[in-house]
């Protein structure tokens, strides 16, 4: 079939009494290993090139994360890294994927450009028919977030506004657009997860958003979990959760409780040279929602 490419006061929430636990549900996710990651640049406040990259413990790290996902019974996919593209680890950048049909990504930097082809060229390997080549700049679940809802969508630093009309045409759901503010969190998944995408349970940090995006997120997410500053600046909300297992840095050690009063799993992983490019659990690590459509 031919493919079709069209142009397309911080506490936490009240509702913390102990609970059952969730249930899982399985996943299919896209990871790229970091084969050729390094910091030669610098287009986020995390990445410093006078640090060096461990690369052999980049990649132990990496595995620990995707031999993780496979111990819970989920689908890990394995895009080839190619060199001269040091970020193409941050495989949730690439692509969103909704109900099998694909967005693509448009990236800000010229750096990280060439990495949406690789990402398209893998989904028309692999079945996807329904495929959208942006006109407008976005970088994937770096700034989409999908609820059962909405898709949630992150403007300031990278994404450009006009990929929200994109996407909402494209995927058929409501686009709600939030302002990012703060130059660490550039991405929206720095500053937002989502915990359960059947009951719209996510967490957040309020300090990222503009006092608009916090009072629209406040009125649409009112249990949600609130990330204190220390577990956001730990990048403890670029987490993914399949429903109970809630995979985060480690070292965002505020978050566990909260997460377990919630009946969620926490698990702590270290992706600590993988955090030198502005990345953790949820950067390397992109959804795939949905079979491809035929």
């Amino acid at each position: 079939m031919a493919v079709t490419h069209t142009l397309c006061p911080q506490a936490h929430a009240a509702r913390e009494e102990p609970s059952l636990p969730r249930d899982a549900s399985p996943r299919r996710y896209l990871m790229c290993p970091p084969e050729h990651f390094r910091v030669t640049y610098s287009i986020n406040p995390w990445m410093d090139p006078a640090k060096p990259v461990d690369l052999p413990l980049a990649l132990t790290q990496w595995e620990d994360l995707r031999d993780r996902y496979r111990s819970l019974g989920h689908t890990v996919e394995l895009l080839t890294p190619r060199p001269g593209l040091p970020d193409m680890v941050y495989a949730a950048n690439g692509a969103t994927v909704v109900d099998g049909r694909v967005l693509g990504a448009r990236f800000a930097y010229a750096e990280r450009a060439l990495e949406a082809e690789a990402h398209l060229e893998w989904f028309r390997a692999h079945g996807f028919t329904e495929i959208c080549e942006p006109a407008h700049i976005n970088e994937g679940e770096g700034d989409f977030a999908v609820t059962s809802s909405w898709i949630l969508a992150g403007r300031g630093f990278r994404s450009s506004p006009l990929s929200h009309d994109e996407a909402q045409e494209f995927f058929g759901r409501p686009v709600i657009g939030l302002d990012l503010v703060d130059p660490r969190y550039y991405h929206l998944d720095t500053a937002l997860a989502v915990l359960d995408d059947r009951t719209d349970d996510v967490m957040y940090y309020p300090g990222a958003f503009s006092p608009g995006s916090r009072a629209v997120l406040a009125r649409l997410f009112p249990d949600a979990i609130i990330a204190e500053e220390a577990d956001a600046a730990a990048l403890g909300l670029n987490a993914v959760s399949d429903g109970r297992h809630v995979l985060l840095p480690q070292t965002a050690l505020g978050l566990f409780a909260p997460l377990r009063a919630r009946g969620y799993e926490p698990v702590g992983m270290d992706l600590g040279e993988l955090l030198k490019g502005g990345g953790s659990v949820k950067c390397c690590t992109q959804e795939l929602r949905g079979e491809p459509r035929g």
